[in-house]
């Protein structure tokens, strides 16, 4: 059965979504902390939070924590973008629809945990 190979392999799976995950945060967080003198309080706070969080994805330490962390800033986003901006699910230029990708790759990393390729494994702070 090919899905018992899969199932096999799912800390590599895992792995490869957190790597995923945090080269978004860590892409968005560089372009933020560009502007750091020019943003709102609240993009300062972003651009320092997104590095962090997508640091500790590589890394794979404090994983979950990490993963409500991004969680947050995702929901933040996408209401900004509902309310604020009044921007639909797709739409012209960005919709929330890759927002809402990312939220749920950060819901599934929660619920998965690191796996077994993380420092978090291998100090016992997520069993595995």
């Amino acid at each position: 059965m090919c899905f018992k190979t899969l199932q096999k392999n799912k800390d590599v799976s895992i792995l490869l979504l957190r790597l995923a995950v945090a080269g978004v945060f860590l892409a968005h967080g560089y372009m933020k902390f560009q502007n750091f003198d020019s943003l709102p309080a609240i993009m300062k706070i972003l651009a320092i939070a997104e590095p962090l969080g997508g640091a500790a994805m590589v890394i794979g330490v404090l994983t979950r924590w990490a993963a409500v962390g991004l969680s947050i800033i995702m929901l933040g986003a996408i209401y900004t973008k509902i309310t604020g901006m009044g921007v639909g699910f797709t739409g012209p230029g960005a919709g929330w629809e890759f927002d809402l990708l990312i939220l749920m790759s950060c819901v599934m990393i929660m619920t998965m945990g690191a796996g077994k390729y993380s420092v978090d494994a291998k100090i016992g702070w997520d069993k595995v």
